[in-house]
């Protein structure tokens, strides 16, 4: 019995719902009116805690406080007032957990002295090598460092050496770099090993018993080409005056018990990381491309979602059912689109065509009710990157989205509304996907922009999602279209995972859950788990997990997947900067996408390359920042460059450290330019 109460106790102390005092005696945090959370360090020094009350705002710690503490660390914290801007400021109280044990950056030596400088700006920290703990690492190399011993207020941090990754500047490193600087977890635990071997190729027969057979049912996937995982198949049927839609979704919960090693390690990873040259996923592959995929012709589990849907697009019946199905086909969005569109007959089996059809006609259906609630709609381009031998940028493949995309989407969310309406009917604890009204600061920016063009915008408290959809119809045609639409995305807040249910902005929906893709999200594994447990006949209050450990699972999960987009994007960020290293010199059309009171952002439509013309580089004037206008204005000409304007660049610098791109404009404006032409 002690030592469950341990286990307990130890657990309620790593969550932060209780702290040891310095008598050894246990404290409710709520009762101390002390604050729990995850650290997030800046460049600069200073960091900021996001609580695990998330409604609340981020606590800033300053500079001082911030010397003890790495990004990512799990913290109690004081409230001690407000900084200048109204913002919480905290002081520390203590450390819960380490967020990491291994930094990645580069190695070098200062006087005979070891130092690894972490590639992740986020940590401030160096950590100091000792003489015998280099593993042979040459100066200037990238490296990975365990911590042997956290920083102080007084002490550097100090480590190890574990791994050389090589130099800053060596082909195909970027995804190693990537993967250590963020903290994640690319070996699978001899636990998670053992666990998978007991699981054979195939669906055992014992396995199908109970279940709906749909394997005579049409069900197909449709991915990307490149695609590797199918967590996700559809059906779809006219049935009387609407039709009938089976999303059919990976039944990885019958393989994942709760708390099991492989449950435990797909907590720690969150989410699959897709990098342009490899996958880090949430699952072994033995399960994310094997017995949880739903490849073709073979017998798969399945969680289904039963539609019914009407003539206006919308859901009228909706039922939960496990499955046991057979795909009739792995199919590309390239040809789906093509058939589609009449391009080819012969890229789907004939045998699917009416099926296709029918599908098509229920998209066009759920896009008109789409446009009647008024989601958003941002379809901005999708980039991919072809990679040649040496793990390099060898072309940069703008890709227009097509009707295969949408209407996988729109079925995707249909099934998503109805898992989201089936966890609030029964009331059981799960995790949604909410995405909050837009930050008003940021939106008020954006309106003093808008109405400086003369355009009318609500105040951020009033604003809904068919008032941007107003704006972007508005501004279409318009040269600055594409830097408007980018600046209304970032006025909006990041989506993320709780259980309070506040809904979802940008789709315009009072409850959204996700719960098709749970070979590479751990949220939709709980949602697939709480909806096991209603259909099988069980209560919402014997479900195994409570409201309290759902709320640290959403925040657990939520940072995980701002990881990995971190990730992801230090890795394009980092094959875009090799990518223009041989074009320095060369000149591009750019277009004006951000403007700041130190320069402007211009991104190269063609590749999606964004880079900085400084405003020194800016000749002949001192140039003044017009927030409201979002434009800098010369002080002596009078000259205007406005967001959205079309500039001609030219490719003046590539600083492979900071991941940064500089620009120039080319002088002579009224000049034709040449692509790629030399100057």
């Amino acid at each position: 019995m002690r030592t469950l109460l341990e286990e307990r106790l130890e657990a309620m102390h790593r969550a932060g719902q209780i702290i040891e005092n310095r008598r050894r005696e246990y404290c409710l945090t709520a009762k101390l009116d002390l604050v729990t959370g995850t650290v997030t360090g800046h460049p600069d020094g200073f960091g900021f805690v996001v609580r695990d009350d998330a409604d609340e705002d981020d606590v800033y710690l300053s500079a001082r406080e911030m010397r003890s503490l790495f990004d990512s660390d799990r913290v109690v914290i004081r409230l001690v007032g407000y900084d200048r801007r109204g913002k919480p400021e905290g002081k520390l109280v203590e450390v819960l957990e380490r967020g990491a044990r291994e930094v990645a950056g580069q190695f070098i030596r200062e006087r005979g002295i070891g130092l690894v400088i972490p590639d992740n700006p986020k940590i401030a920290h160096r950590v100091l090598i000792a003489k015998g703990e280099t593993s042979g690492a040459k100066h200037g190399q990238m490296v990975v460092a365990e911590i042997l011993d956290y920083p102080t207020h007084v002490e550097q941090a100090t480590g190890r050496i574990v791994k050389v990754i090589g130099a800053p500047d060596q082909k195909g490193i970027a995804t190693d770099i990537a993967i250590h600087s963020n903290g994640i977890p690319t070996e699978w635990p001899r636990a998670v090993r053992k666990q998978v071997t007991k699981f054979g190729a195939t669906v055992p027969t014992a396995a199908k018993k109970g279940r709906v057979d749909l394997r005579d049912v049409d069900l197909v996937t449709i991915d990307g080409a490149d695609a590797r995982d199918f967590d996700d198949a559809v059906y779809c049927e006219r049935a009387g005056e609407g039709w009938r839609l089976l999303v059919a979704i990976a039944d990885v919960a019958h393989y994942v018990d709760v708390d099991s090693p492989l449950d435990k390690q797909a907590t720690v990873r969150g989410t699959s990381v897709y990098f342009p040259d490899r996958v880090v996923p949430m699952l072994p592959e033995e399960l994310s491309n094997g017995l949880c995929s739903l490849n073709p012709k073979v017998d798969r589990l399945c969680l289904v979602c039963d539609m019914r849907i009407g003539k206006t697009g919308k859901v009228t019946r909706a039922t939960f059912v496990e499955g046991v199905m057979r795909s009739k086909a792995r199919l590309t969005y390239g040809q789906v689109n093509d058939f589609l569109a009449g391009r080819s007959t012969k890229s789907v089996p004939r045998r699917l065509h009416r099926r296709l059809k029918d599908l098509h006609g229920l998209y066009k259906a759920f896009a008109k009710n789409r446009a009647r609630r008024g989601a958003i709609e941002l379809d901005l381009p999708m980039t991919r990157f072809e990679l040649n031998e040496d793990g390099e940028i060898a072309r940069i493949v703008t890709m227009p989205r097509n009707d295969a995309h949408r209407l996988i989407e729109e079925c995707m969310i249909a099934a998503n509304v109805q898992a989201a309406k089936f966890l609030r009917r029964h009331r059981i604890t799960s995790l949604y996907r909410v995405h909050a009204r837009p930050d008003p600061e940021r939106f008020d920016e954006l309106r003093q922009y808008l109405v400086s063009l003369g355009f009318t915008v609500p105040h951020s408290e009033h604003v809904e999602p068919r008032q941007f959809n107003k704006l972007l119809e508005q501004v279409a045609g318009r040269a600055d279209s594409a830097a408007i639409s980018m600046a209304m995305l970032r006025s909006l807040t990041h989506a993320e995972y709780t259980p309070t249910n506040i809904g979802h902005f940008g789709l315009a929906l009072d409850a959204y859950a996700h719960f098709t893709s749970p070979i590479r999200r751990y949220p939709d594994l709980l949602v697939h788990r709480a909806i096991r447990h209603i259909i099988r006949g069980g209560k919402p209050r014997g479900f195994q997990y409570d409201k309290g450990r759902m709320e640290r699972l959403g925040a657990i999960t939520s940072a995980h997947e701002r990881r990995a987009e971190d990730a992801t994007r230090e890795v394009e960020a980092w094959l875009k900067c090799q990518y223009m290293l041989d074009r320095v010199g060369e000149d591009y059309p750019g277009v004006i996408t951000g403007v700041t009171n130190f320069g402007l952002f211009v991104q190269i439509p063609e590749l999606q390359i964004d880079g900085l013309v400084h405003v020194t580089s800016l000749q002949n004037d001192y140039y003044s920042f017009d927030a409201s206008r979002q434009q800098l204005v010369g002080e002596r000409t009078g000259r205007r460059f406005n967001l959205g304007e079309p500039m001609q660049i030219q490719v003046q610098r590539v600083d492979m450290d900071t991941r940064r791109i500089d620009f120039r404009p080319v002088q002579d404006q009224s000049e034709p330019m040449r692509r790629g032409r030399r100057r």
